[in-house]
């Protein structure tokens, strides 16, 4: 079927809803977190150029806006069963990644094979690109899970989420982040005075891990 059957899978993104099983006041499709996650990427890059970073733009572009592709394929699985061992990451990262290279060479004409190859692979890796990507993609972590707290959402696992997501970005050695943590942090805190839960309370129990 040819590059059809790329663009025919996005519609697929559209209808994997994050955070499953779970109660929420919201409803975020895989398909809306990834370009939310482009849009913090490219403003955590604006940050790191403007403090002398040399960002490869087109990488960050591939890299951010295919990052979750592979979930057509297995789904949002919850972040702490996926997380629940490095032997489990491990095993769902490589069943995600065969399929992803099953589906290229299924479907994918040969002349685009390497390029749907490079943007489809997992991007978080020790670049400047990838770790932009890791803190943008936590980042949208927080931020819904912040909009359901906010609302009173008493569900367990927003808080855990809002909490790990906190403690991976803070240990990003990155100016973004250090800007993130001291410029808009503060104002999500300050946001969050009406809130039944104590969102500051856990954001600073996150900081001081």
């Amino acid at each position: 079927m040819g590059i059809h059957a790329y663009f025919r899978s996005l519609n697929d993104l559209e209808r994997i809803i994050r955070a499953p099983g779970k109660f929420k006041f919201e409803e975020h499709s895989v398909s809306a977190h990834s370009w939310k996650v482009v849009q913090y990427a490219k403003t955590l890059a604006d940050i790191e150029e403007l403090h002398g970073t040399a960002i490869d733009w087109k990488k960050l572009y591939e890299i951010t806006s295919s990052h979750d592709y592979g979930e057509i394929f297995i789904g949002d699985i919850k972040t702490p069963v996926k997380h629940y061992s490095l032997e489990l990451r491990s095993m769902l990262q490589q069943v995600e990644e065969g399929m992803v290279r099953h589906f290229i060479d299924e479907n994918i004409p040969e002349e685009f094979q390497a390029i749907f190859r490079r943007q489809l692979r997992e991007g978080k890796d020790d670049s400047v690109e990838g770790l932009i990507l890791e803190v943008a993609d936590k980042l949208d972590q927080v931020y819904e899970a912040f909009a359901e707290m906010q609302r009173g959402n008493m569900e367990k696992e927003f808080i855990t989420m809002y909490r790990g997501a906190l403690v991976k970005i803070k240990n990003i050695d990155l100016e973004c982040v250090r800007y993130f943590l001291n410029r808009i942090l503060p104002d999500i805190i300050e946001e969050s005075k009406a809130s039944p839960i104590d969102i500051k309370r856990i954001t600073e129990e996150a900081l001081a891990l």
